[in-house]
């Protein structure tokens, strides 16, 4: 059988309702040319018997306990022989049927990105290239992405974090293995809020630390640690000239104007 063009992967765990609604904007995509591979936790709520209404449009699923989630997603990987492969976990949804048909002509690099709707707004990356300190200051889009295989041979989530490993597969292949990158217009999903990532944003903020400590030399990690201390007061700015309409851009120049400013000053007073 030939290779198929996508393996999109769903994880989930114990979230009936979410997976229902990632199933079947997966299996209503009109583009054809893709297997569905389904890895559940050991789920009791009911989402088996959910996986199995659908069981003739899924192509391999399991039901058993597992480490957390990067390790069900290493699982997913393990089982995966498309192409390119996207993480659409359960409760996230593909953003129409069309978003397969209208990628898939963009494949030309290892790492593809797209955007996402969170709730009313678009959100994405926004540069034609991509390099460590967009990785510092943020992260990529996981569930808009789509990943040639071939990056997993090398590397796998690091089944040691709880939250960044995605952050950190995205360090180890962008940067140090210096992987093509392809940003595109796409809205590839429509992304639920209230994941781990986004509730634990202190255990997150730890797990980031210990990343640079293993992947970085002391002197790059003292780098981040003052642009952290520079950059946290400035970019809470935001949120709050964002409550006046039609700021938001405003407010946006402004911190960047204001980081650009500091850089210079700073640059003058080492001279």
């Amino acid at each position: 059988m030939s290779q198929r063009k996508f393996s999109i992967i769903t994880i989930n765990y114990n979230n009936k309702e979410g997976l229902r609604k990632t199933i079947e904007s997966v299996v209503g995509q009109s583009f054809r040319d893709f297997e569905y591979i389904i890895i559940d936790g050991g789920s009791t709520d009911g989402s088996i018997e959910v996986i199995k209404e659908y069981a003739g449009k899924v192509d391999y699923w399991v039901s058993e306990p597992d480490k957390g989630i990067y390790h069900a997603m290493n699982k997913g990987v393990l089982q995966a022989h498309g192409e390119y492969l996207n993480f659409m976990n359960s409760g996230d949804e593909f953003y129409n049927n069309g978003v397969l048909q209208e990628v898939a002509p963009s494949l030309d690099s290892d790492i593809v990105v797209g955007k996402i709707v969170h709730g009313t707004e678009v959100w994405g990356f926004h540069k034609e290239d991509i390099t460590l300190m967009d990785l510092i200051r943020g992260t990529v889009l996981h569930q808009a992405s789509f990943f040639r295989k071939e990056l997993f041979d090398e590397n796998r989530y690091d089944e040691n974090y709880k939250i960044v490993s995605d952050w950190k597969f995205y360090i180890q292949t962008l940067i140090f293995n210096n992987v093509t990158f392809r940003n595109i217009r796409s809205i590839v999903c429509r992304f639920v809020p209230g994941g781990v990532s986004e509730t634990s944003a202190g255990t997150r903020d730890l797990e980031r630390r210990r990343v640079y400590k293993e992947l970085f030399p002391d002197r790059m990690i003292k780098d981040y640690i003052r642009l952290e201390k520079v950059e946290s007061p400035l970019l809470e700015l935001i949120p709050e000239l964002n409550k006046t309409a039609g700021l938001h851009q405003m407010a946006y120049k402004l911190v960047c104007a204001l980081l650009w400013v500091h850089g210079k000053i700073k640059r003058v007073r080492v001279k």
